[in-house]
């Protein structure tokens, strides 16, 4: 099953997206229908209104949510490659629900940036609520899974120690274009295009800490609640680490797409100056 959060003249609606069309479930974004504990039931049997698949204005899969927790330093290989050893735990930071964006919404390149960097990414979306999970516990609790582009301000990310500053620049982050619930944990290819040019390619199961596991460790922190957005993390071919560096420019495209969840295409442009 696949569900969005769509934009429609009336506001945003929860859809689940079958082939033929979009049909409502009776709230007003996943994030809310998340939050009821038979929503499976609920969105399989939804009738509500109807609208055209290819005519859909797609928001955030889940514009609201209590949190977006990211993970760095997270793909196998890639840290093998930089002569690095693989990390015992997981390394989180955080991003805010104002950074997130529409699959096919315009990333805004912030004014205070030069280096806008691209980084491919599996999201993780929770159903349910968990704290000090297991692994079964925890895989219980994952609604889906979504595409996500951590588009990354480098710039501002190294000024210090923590990297918050350059992850939760406002509309730069791209989430969709729906969840797809009726996955186990994805071992899927991944690719990041940027004007056309594949820059990245992974299998996600070649992560470190898996979904699941991702799941537990943080449950042991804090209670993950419906709705909540875990960004996995990101294999190598960042322009960052390129030489001389590569980074977003305005009108660069970016085409994020995991094999069997879905494709976010997002085109740059420059952040208006304020008034």
């Amino acid at each position: 099953m696949r569900l969005a959060t769509i934009r429609t003249p009336s506001g945003p609606r929860a859809v689940r997206v079958d082939d033929d069309a979009a049909v409502e479930t009776g709230h007003a974004d996943v994030v809310e229908l998340l939050a009821d504990p038979q929503w499976p039931e609920r969105a399989a049997a939804a009738d509500g209104a109807r609208h055209e698949p290819a005519a859909l204005d797609y928001a955030p899969v889940v514009g609201r949510p209590e949190k977006v927790i990211c993970v760095g330093l997270n793909y196998r290989n890639h840290i093998l490659e930089m002569g690095r050893e693989l990390p015992e735990y997981p390394t989180l930071f955080a991003k805010y629900g104002r950074a997130l964006i529409g699959a096919f919404d315009d990333i805004v390149l912030p004014g205070a940036s030069t280096a806008m960097d691209w980084e491919a990414e599996l999201g993780v979306v929770i159903g349910a609520p968990v704290r000090h999970g297991n692994r079964e516990q925890a895989r219980a609790a994952i609604a889906g899974y979504t595409v996500v582009n951590d588009i990354t301000a480098r710039d501002w990310q190294y000024r210090t120690a923590q990297w918050l500053q350059g992850k939760t620049f406002e509309a730069t982050t791209p989430v969709g274009p729906w969840l797809v619930t009726d996955l186990d944990e994805p071992s899927a290819l991944m690719t990041c295009e940027v004007d056309g040019e594949q820059v990245q390619k992974a299998d996600t199961g070649d992560l470190v800490f898996g979904p699941a596991e991702l799941v537990a460790y943080i449950s042991t922190l804090i209670t993950l609640a419906p709705g909540d957005l875990l960004a996995t993390g990101t294999p190598g071919g960042v322009g960052h680490a390129r030489k001389p560096p590569v980074y977003l420019r305005d009108g660069s495209t970016v085409v994020t797409r995991i094999e069997g969840v879905g494709e976010c295409a997002n085109r740059c442009v420059p952040e208006s100056a304020p008034t």
